[in-house]
């Protein structure tokens, strides 16, 4: 049976690239270090090597409640620590008096700056606070390159990771049963709405699962990942439990409070 068949045909090139770091591993007997991967990329990565003697892999993105996280594939000789993840934390200074900002506008600037969302992980806002973390190797050009976001002039101040702003997401999870895996079928359990109402917002454009777009209702939802709809807000389908015995499926689901 061919891997591939555990898995969205989009994300194929995603599941060659995995093999291409096990391989690498197991060949180089050496450790390989990811870029920052999403909730849905570490699904597969912890599904595609596994728990074997020989090969291991850790995560982590900056602190204990980051969302994406690099990963870390290493032979079963490599003690991993936090360090070896290289991951720089950055609080931005600006006139927080005057300006306010949000996620979407550092995120703009970031990618303006020519890299790749990879490069990054999570981006946190508590109060007037603003932090995110980047990987190491592109830290300095960060730093010096970033001087706007949005209308304000900012400053990019290096901090330890143990200064990183506590959050902590909150979810409302539940467990519920569903005729299919089916997107719209998920947002209506998640969000409390009509199958009607689900496929419309799918149509319009305005739903996205692991931060990718998608317009078909058809589309099917796997563990990890986090749906988003404009104007609703962000869920997460946690894990399927298997199938009941009126052959639906029995999955754990949250909703960001």
């Amino acid at each position: 049976m061919s891997i591939y068949q555990h898995f969205r045909p989009e994300e194929r090139d995603f599941i060659n690239q995995v093999l291409n770091w096990k391989a690498y591993v197991e060949q180089a007997y050496a450790p390989k270090l990811t870029d920052f991967l999403d909730p849905r990329e570490q699904q597969i990565m912890k599904t595609i090597i596994g728990q074997q003697m020989e090969i291991k892999w850790g995560l982590f993105g900056g602190s204990e409640f980051t969302e994406r996280k690099r990963a870390l594939i290493y032979p079963d000789y490599f003690q991993n620590e936090d360090s070896d993840y290289k991951i720089q934390l950055y609080e931005i200074q600006y006139p927080n008096k005057f300006i306010s900002l949000a996620h979407r506008d550092i995120l703009g600037s970031l990618m303006s700056l020519g890299l790749r969302r990879e490069k990054f992980g999570d981006i946190v806002i508590v109060g007037d606070r603003l932090q995110f973390y980047c990987a190491e190797e592109v830290g300095e050009y960060v730093r010096l390159q970033l001087q706007t976001v949005g209308r304000a002039n900012v400053q990019l101040i290096e901090r330890p990771l143990s200064d990183s702003i506590a959050h902590q997401d909150l979810w409302a999870e539940s467990v519920v049963s569903v005729s299919s895996l089916r997107l719209d079928t998920v947002i209506s359990s998640i969000f409390q709405l009509s199958r009607q109402k689900s496929q419309s917002l799918i149509s319009a454009g305005l739903v996205k699962v692991n931060w990718t777009s998608i317009e078909s209702a058809s589309f099917e939802c796997g563990e990890g990942d986090t749906i988003s709809v404009r104007g609703f807000g962000r869920g997460k389908l946690f894990s399927i439990e298997g199938k009941t015995k009126k052959e639906k499926w029995r999955i754990s689901v949250g909703r960001q409070k």
